[in-house]
């Protein structure tokens, strides 16, 4: 079977050197089951004779180390049994055409994991207010009266942008921050931009926590993220700040709460954030499983176990035929 990776630019550009990268270890493992796996970017799906395309290279494996072939061919997308679709956000105008392209796929012969309509609506900071009992008091709003209402109630606050990922643009703020009026109005940018709002949560100061959901389950295995340096969030991908971690009795109920409603929305893959038994963020784009630092830190290959979810998911599906299922 044919299965094709899209992932972001720079994991690209420097393919064969990503190995702390969630789809590096997806491709090696799918290839050693004898799957032909190709990888692309965003930039590279088109519509050619009214049918969706996408030009892309073969990977292959060789002395334990993954490489991609310098040729790339425009092959129909409906050609593939699975594809994943996993740039990095931002979500912006060029993520959303993208999603519009894959949308177009035959549904009866591809799988798209995760599905572009979910992408599309499914923001990852909005998507935790589908769960309101597992999920943070926050609002959402580009007005900076009603963030100072909210900082006024809740005596700190998170402030966050909707479509960006590794803590990009998030602040921290207080009541009583001199600098509160410059944090609202560049998070706003004036009141021009929607942003949410989060109450804050003390237990960060242990970390948050990354639960992988795949196939609807959450697995056992999660990682801890530290905050770096001086700075009350994780924002370094280093084994430094990533901690081995059980998952709590809250942690492990989330699964029943989310798993249906995640399905029926076509999200297979996702990684999600919590702290204190809170979902903080739903990351469906192009979630980081840590599989180097999980392998590590628990002595198992994580890649096997997800590759087996996804395979036997592709696999089931497959019969059942994807248009029925997702």
């Amino acid at each position: 079977m044919k299965i094709l990776f899209i992932i972001d630019e720079l994991e690209f550009k420097y393919f064969e050197f990503n190995k702390l990268v969630t789809n590096f270890w997806l491709n090696v493992e799918f290839l050693k089951r004898s799957y032909n796996v190709f990888v692309a970017t965003k930039n590279m799906l088109n519509i050619t004779n009214a049918l969706p395309h996408c030009f892309c290279t073969e990977t292959y494996f060789k002395n334990d180390e993954l490489f991609k072939k310098e040729d790339c061919r425009n092959i129909s997308l409906d050609n593939f049994s699975a594809i994943f679709f996993r740039p990095d956000p931002p979500v912006d105008i060029n993520y959303i055409n993208a999603t519009y392209i894959l949308s177009l796929v035959n549904k009866e012969k591809t799988l798209i994991l995760n599905s572009p309509e979910a992408i599309r609506n499914k923001n990852e900071k909005l998507y935790i207010n589908d769960f309101p009992q597992i999920a943070p008091k926050n609002i959402v709003t580009s007005n900076p009266l009603i963030i100072r209402e909210f900082l006024k109630e809740n005596k700190e606050i998170i402030i966050k942008p909707l479509n960006r990922c590794f803590s990009s643009g998030v602040f921290y703020l207080y009541q009583g921050d001199k600098n509160t009026n410059t944090i609202i109005n560049t998070a706003t940018e004036n009141g021009k931009t929607t942003v949410m709002v989060q109450e804050f949560l003390p237990q960060i100061k242990d970390g948050d926590k990354r639960l992988i959901y795949i196939c609807g389950e959450i697995l056992e295995y999660a990682v801890q993220k530290v905050a770096t340096n001086d700075d009350f969030k994780f924002n370094d991908h280093c084994d430094a700040n990533l901690r081995f971690t059980t998952l709590t009795k809250e942690e492990k109920e989330i699964e029943n709460i989310i798993s249906k409603k995640l399905n029926d929305d076509g999200v297979i893959m996702a990684g999600l954030d919590t702290i204190g038994g809170k979902v903080i963020e739903i990351n469906i784009t192009s979630p980081c499983f840590f599989i180097k630092e999980i392998n590590s830190l628990y002595k198992i290959n994580l890649e096997k176990i997800i590759t087996d979810k996804l395979e036997n998911y592709i696999l089931k599906t497959a019969k059942q035929g994807f248009a029925n299922i997702c």
